[in-house]
């Protein structure tokens, strides 16, 4: 855990707060972050559904609710004006 957090710092995702074991991400970790999470939601995974065949039938239960909590998700983040 040393060398990773180590690494975390000297690339300056995370900065250690002085006199505590603690460390707080920096605005170019919220930043790395971000843009992780995004590019996998818009490219990596509807890639992969290219990619990949449907394992799961299109009528399923859990596709569904997962289908309803994107839209709902989708909605929310258009009412609250947040950037797409």
């Amino acid at each position: 855990m040393t060398y990773d957090l180590r690494r975390l710092r000297l690339h300056g995702v995370i900065t250690r707060i002085p006199k505590t074991h603690r460390y707080q991400l920096t605005d170019f970790g919220r930043r790395a972050a971000l843009f992780s999470t995004r590019s996998y939601a818009r490219l990596i995974r509807p890639g992969f559904t290219l990619v990949i065949p449907d394992t799961v039938p299109g009528d399923a239960v859990l596709r569904r609710s997962f289908q309803q909590l994107e839209r709902a998700m989708d909605t929310w983040c258009a009412a609250a004006k947040l950037a797409a």
